[in-house]
């Protein structure tokens, strides 16, 4: 996981944004696959892709409004 700042973010692209937004969502699946199968995980990593996800979609949804309402 890169670990990405909120200015980071701001700076990336519409597609790049979709890009990370696919690959957090996998690795939450992966997440979940390993804890029904009992396999270890470390808890605080789902935490964190948790809100890394939910800044991501924040800001596209910052960027779609911005772009609609100029």
């Amino acid at each position: 996981m890169i670990k990405l700042t909120l200015a980071d973010m701001r700076k990336m692209t519409n597609h790049d944004i979709d890009t990370e937004i696919l690959k957090i969502k996998q690795e939450l699946f992966n997440f979940r696959m390993k804890l029904t199968t009992r396999q270890q995980v470390k808890p605080h990593l789902i935490k964190k892709y948790k809100r890394q996800l939910s800044q991501l979609m924040t800001i596209k949804h910052e960027q779609y409004f911005n772009i609609n309402n100029q």
